[in-house]
């Protein structure tokens, strides 16, 4: 996946251990604690989507939200603060089955239906962007094409691993000179004996600095584009943490340099050539992200609500002037839409008739609606709303990355476009 990070090299990096959650709350003051009170997370639900959700996916859903909220609220704020991803977190997220959900348990998932896999993003993303594009990157831009497009040794090397967090892998599609067309690659790769030799510069790809294995996109002597698995332990292979950003702060994020990198055919993704295959990636990957960023949103939005009900001023709670109450209509008017759209786009993916178009609406949509929100939340806030006291800047932050990778706004504008005229504007 492409996103904006800043991180260390966890491999020459000492890591401290993890904060103490009594020490590390993200509210430093008794006031900041009056207003919100995370551990109090109460839901928007306007329109009851919860008689919607399978016994199945409301149990995977309420699981992974107590965990992000034991574990992950109290010490994500020190972390963004640091710029460091919180890789202790790593054997959580195998234990609690949320790398590869929906992969069959033979291979180390658990088989979660794709609504169930929404909820799981929703609450990582609750908690932080990057730590749902970890696992979203882990599931569907690794773990996937290695399921859908590898051998059988590939499969058996690499996903058992991947879902127990003992082996990371990364995703390198995105080049320095190429992000929205993604045809023009530079990377090549040139057969070699029985073997091949890749070339190239991938940037913008989560977790390469700490990844073992990276899936690399890459354009052979005949412009045909194929997939690689690339051991990150290989000569000629350098990851590069991209270390100046504002967003994304508690992820890893990172370069990936192939200077005459040698990898036998078995690395070789078999059954997949052209576009399709990082494409077919992308869109599992997107729709991860159509929940994740509803996750934010609902996130800033208990918190301005909370805020907006335990602030006073002028005597009594901010909360009961009408243009703060237009806000939090507004805020949870968006966030119910966007969950009913999301649901019907979950239905569509569970039956296999969800189409790519489906997705670029979806995503141009949330990812806007998370945006819209984690703003208005802010002014709510006030003042403090910038601070680290509460967790709408770090999300509005990390939501700017978001809005931008997995295909900026113009361009899935432009596919729906596409979609509904039949006529191309891109060209």
């Amino acid at each position: 996946m492409f996103a904006f990070l800043s991180s260390f090299d966890a491999t020459v990096m000492p890591q401290p251990a993890p904060p103490d959650p009594k020490t590390a709350s993200s509210s430093p003051t008794p006031s900041a604690s009056e207003t919100w009170d995370p551990a109090a997370f109460d839901p928007p639900d306007f329109y009851d989507l919860d008689a919607l959700l399978s016994d199945e996916a409301t149990a995977v859903r309420d699981r992974v939200r107590a965990f992000v909220t034991e574990e992950v609220v109290p010490i994500i704020e020190k972390y963004a603060q640091r710029g460091e991803f919180p890789r202790h977190l790593i054997s959580s997220f195998a234990e609690h089955g949320l790398l590869g959900p929906t992969l069959p348990p033979e291979y180390g998932g658990e088989g979660h239906s794709n609504i169930a896999y929404g909820l799981i993003m929703q609450e990582l993303e609750r908690g932080d962007s990057g730590l749902r594009s970890f696992c979203s990157v882990t599931g569907a831009l690794v773990m996937y094409p290695i399921w859908q497009y590898g051998s059988d040794a590939q499969k058996e090397r690499w996903l058992p691993a991947l879902a127990r967090g003992e082996a990371i892998g990364c995703f390198g599609l995105t080049e320095p000179d190429v992000g929205s067309n993604p045809a023009e690659m530079q990377t090549r790769a040139r057969r070699d004996g029985d073997g091949w030799v890749l070339d190239g510069h991938k940037r913008w790809s989560t977790n390469a600095t700490i990844a073992d294995v990276a899936v690399i996109w890459a354009k052979d002597e005949d412009d045909t584009v194929r997939g690689f698995l690339v051991e990150t332990d290989r000569d000629g292979v350098e990851t590069p943490p991209i270390d100046d950003s504002w967003s994304l702060r508690a992820a890893v994020t990172s370069e990936v340099v192939l200077d005459g990198v040698r990898v036998p055919d078995a690395a070789r993704l078999p059954e997949v050539s052209g576009l399709k295959g990082p494409l077919s990636c992308l869109t599992q990957a997107r729709y991860g992200i159509c929940w994740g960023t509803i996750g934010a949103a609902m996130a800033c939005f208990d918190t301005a609500r909370q805020h907006a009900q335990n602030r006073e001023q002028f005597g009594g709670p901010i909360g009961r002037f009408q243009l703060m109450q237009e806000r939090l209509v507004d805020m949870v008017q968006e966030i119910t839409k966007a969950q009913l759209l999301n649901w019907r786009l979950g239905t569509l993916k569970e039956a296999g008739t969800m189409r790519p178009q489906q997705v670029s609406l979806a995503k141009r949509n949330n990812c806007q609606t998370a945006l819209d929100v984690a703003r208005s939340a802010r002014q709510v806030l006030g003042g403090n709303g910038v601070t680290s006291m509460y967790p709408v800047m770090r999300h509005m932050n990390n939501l700017e990355s978001v809005v931008t990778y997995e295909g900026t706004h113009e361009v899935h504008t432009l596919i729906v476009g596409e979609d509904v005229t039949g006529l191309n504007a891109f060209t």
